[in-house]
């Protein structure tokens, strides 16, 4: 049986740089005009879009409000045929390169204490995918660093697939909003993931309902142990 991490900055680590960085494209923050709720998520991210030509992309240069949220769904159906099949694209969904700078010296594989994007430096992403971890992308970055001849890193697009468990959510919040589709819950303190919503094709994603968990099959685990020790820290997290 498969078993599952939840990811996490590995406090052990030994590299002590850090990068400071955005996406080129953002979609506006909403207002759900159904559950009233004004949100935007911070985790969501589609790096490998390119939406230089895209006729809309003056719209997504800087972090806004749409009030309207009629243009918001008009927005999201046109950015539909650039991303993944079936992949959500909530307020806040970002796309495109990170751009910024690197300070000092970053390990293999970067996930920041209160971050939620992950970088991999170029020969360790390689690495791990031709030791059969399975759908991993990696995608161009434009980040500067400040030492000399410095790594190529690129930016891992984790997708959302699955979902927490109903039976570790409180009692009418496992639904998410029939327009906006926001989840209204926090994190359990004790998750469950719900076994038949996981994806068998990946072995690293985020939950569809709580798209800052970071989750990781074992094959991952042991790839990332191996080849980029002291990098992320994994905490099981049962299926049911």
């Amino acid at each position: 049986m498969t078993r599952f991490y939840e990811l996490g900055h590995d406090e052990s680590s030994p590299w002590k740089g850090w990068f400071e960085a955005r996406h080129l494209w953002k979609m506006p923050g909403a207002h759900c005009p159904q559950c009233d709720a004004i949100w935007n998520t911070p985790a969501i991210a589609y790096p490998c879009v390119d939406l230089s030509n895209h006729p809309e992309r003056h719209k997504l240069e800087k972090a806004r409000l749409e009030e309207d949220f009629a243009e918001f769904e008009r927005l999201r159906s046109v950015l539909r045929p650039f991303v993944p099949q079936e992949a959500p694209l909530e307020p806040g969904t970002m796309f495109g390169p990170l751009v910024g700078t690197i300070k000092g010296e970053l390990g293999p594989l970067v996930l920041p204490r209160s971050g939620f994007h992950m970088l991999a430096r170029r020969d360790i992403l390689e690495l791990l995918q031709s030791t059969s971890v399975r759908g991993l992308l990696g995608c161009p970055t434009r980040l500067r660093s400040s030492r000399s001849n410095g790594p190529e890193f690129l930016e891992l697009q984790i997708e959302p697939h699955g979902l927490l468990h109903p039976q570790c959510l409180p009692p009418g919040k496992v639904a998410p909003c029939a327009r906006c589709g926001r989840y209204d819950i926090s994190l359990p303190e004790s998750p469950i993931l719900d076994a038949a919503s996981l994806p068998r094709h990946l072995d690293l994603f985020r939950l569809a309902n709580f798209p800052t968990l970071l989750i990781a099959t074992e094959r991952f685990k042991e790839g990332v142990e191996r080849h980029a020790p002291h990098c992320l820290s994994f905490r099981e997290l049962p299926p049911r």
